[in-house]
């Protein structure tokens, strides 16, 4: 519900699709009602993959002429700064990631050896993660690979350069129980 309303609230023209396994379905429905939640938004099935949960969602969204945002629900820390910047600039380059600097030492595994990475060589890529439909609707036309983590992978392997754009440290992933604590931190100030 943040991450809806925080979208909602950059562009109140969005449209947008909720993407949710079949089952919680049902959930999302009554918790819509339980908090008179009204940002309205289509609501249909993921699949087995987040490939397949795109590919499902993508097919919700007729005009070939816009911009897509994928982002991942369990990022309701979004600020609408974030959401304008990726598309003003997916609008320009024809699509845009967040992404963040890595503030901690890295390092590269393999088998049981360790070696240091230079981590001003990577980035954390964030969501939302917006493209040109007329990129990323085809991009999902290809088999899918097990190597697809995110939608920017995709569409790199469909041919497109992929352009990079400042994150925030907030838009944290909400993953564990002690993401959740932040999460609620950020959301209510205390």
């Amino acid at each position: 519900m943040h991450t809806l309303s925080a979208f909602k609230n950059a562009d109140p023209t969005i449209h947008l699709v909720l993407v949710l396994p079949e089952k919680e379905i049902q959930t999302w429905r009554n918790l819509c009602i339980q908090f008179d939640f009204k940002v309205e938004c289509i609501v249909t099935k993921g699949g087995n993959t987040r490939f397949q949960s795109v590919k499902n969602g993508l097919k919700e969204i007729h005009d070939n002429n816009t911009l897509i945002s994928v982002h991942d629900g369990v990022r309701p820390i979004i600020s609408p700064a974030l959401i304008n910047r990726v598309y003003n600039e997916a609008e320009r380059l024809g699509n845009a990631i967040p992404v963040v600097p890595i503030k901690e030492s890295i390092r590269k595994v393999e088998g049981n050896q360790s070696f240091i990475a230079n981590r001003e060589k990577y980035r954390i890529i964030q969501t939302p993660q917006c493209f040109r439909a007329e990129q990323l609707k085809p991009a999902f036309e290809q088999p899918y690979d097990p190597s697809f983590t995110d939608e920017a992978n995709v569409v790199e392997m469909a041919g497109n350069a992929i352009h990079l754009v400042e994150g925030e440290d907030d838009n944290i992933k909400v993953t564990n129980p002690s993401d959740l604590n932040l999460a609620e931190t950020l959301l209510t100030g205390h």
